[in-house]
């Protein structure tokens, strides 16, 4: 199996897992992150099958998945301030999420500095910076879902005055 192949792989069951964990996870934010995750995995595979396929793609256009995120914080901030409690099960999926997306990154920083060609190094690299994002993404979730009220006091840098 070749680099390109593995990591085609490995995002079809990201994209597999991210879809099951968010149609059991009842917290929104929780369901709202994986989903949007699942996107960005989805397009990741696309890449890699236009690589494949000897295609040229374009990573320049590209958004940081961190500024996605802060739209969906935005447009969710009413339903992030009801206090719903995130299962064990849920907070499991953002451990495993949390993991994935680190070996995700591991990898492609390896496969791009083994990369033969530069189109391949340019995917891998852009590919394991998106998979950091990922992983902070879902670590800075499963805070807020963890401990709400002391996410937001730490988030926004707040200091309790008395």
């Amino acid at each position: 199996m070749t680099a390109i192949e593995f990591a085609k792989k490995m995002e079809t069951d990201a994209i597999k897992f991210y879809g099951e964990a968010s149609n059991r996870t009842r917290h929104p934010v929780g369901k709202k992150m994986f989903l949007t995750v699942m996107e960005d995995e989805k397009r990741h595979l696309e890449m890699l099958n236009r690589l494949l396929r000897g295609l040229d793609m374009d990573t320049t256009g590209l958004s940081n998945p961190i500024n996605t995120v802060k739209t969906v914080f935005e447009q969710m901030k009413d339903e992030m301030m009801q206090r719903i409690s995130a299962s064990n099960d849920e907070m499991e999926a953002f451990r495993v999420a949390m993991d994935m997306e680190r070996e995700g990154a591991d990898l492609y920083k390896k496969t791009a500095s083994e990369s033969a060609s530069d189109r391949e190094k340019v995917l891998f690299e852009r590919l394991a910076f998106e998979e950091e994002r990922h992983f902070s993404i879902f670590s800075n979730t499963y805070s807020f879902m963890k401990d709400t009220g002391n996410w937001f006091l730490w988030d926004e840098k707040g200091i309790v005055e008395g």
